[in-house]
């Protein structure tokens, strides 16, 4: 069981890292410092919201339309430390 949680807490790290890096790439697109019209960019800028719409877009519909800012990556930032710090602790110690 504990390998089970140990699995899961990496999963959210590495979501949480994908995350990081989705929210940096987007602030340096919106300032124009990364150019979306080269290759390498715009693949892994596809990439990125392909991997994390499916994430955000049930969340969307829940939030209000804050239309410049999306406020789905916080939400879901939110849950992931939460299930992250809170819950797979808790897990592991009702384990034991």
């Amino acid at each position: 069981m504990i390998a089970i949680i140990q699995f899961i807490d990496l999963l959210l790290s590495v979501a949480f890292f994908i995350m990081i890096v989705h929210i940096i790439m987007s602030w340096l697109l919106n300032f124009n410092v990364l150019n979306y019209n080269q290759p390498l960019v715009r693949g892994i800028w596809d990439g990125l919201n392909k991997l994390l719409e499916p994430i955000y877009a049930p969340i969307r519909r829940f939030l209000p339309d804050t239309r410049p800012l999306d406020l789905a990556p916080l939400a879901v930032f939110i849950l992931i430390i939460a299930a992250r710090d809170i819950f797979l602790p808790a897990l592991a110690r009702s384990v034991y």
